[in-house]
């Protein structure tokens, strides 16, 4: 598995939850995701590619960029 680093552009909780939200539809794909809204940064644990993971995360209609893999 892989740790991806997004920034995503999100304001409060409810923006949070609709990043959970859809990163909860990939299922078993996603392994781990966590959200700080502090820092506007979201880190998914998954063997998805990062494509793939910015392209569910574009769906909660945020501005999300890729950041790289998290060591």
């Amino acid at each position: 598995m892989t740790v991806h680093e997004f920034k995503v552009e999100m304001t409060c909780g409810g923006c949070a939850s609709s990043v959970e939200k859809v990163l909860g539809k990939l299922g078993d794909k996603v392994e781990k995701v966590n959200v700080n809204l502090d820092d506007k940064t979201v880190t998914v644990t998954s063997n998805l590619s990062a494509d793939e993971l910015l392209e569910q995360l574009r769906k909660s209609g945020k501005a999300v960029s890729y950041v790289g893999v998290k060591k």
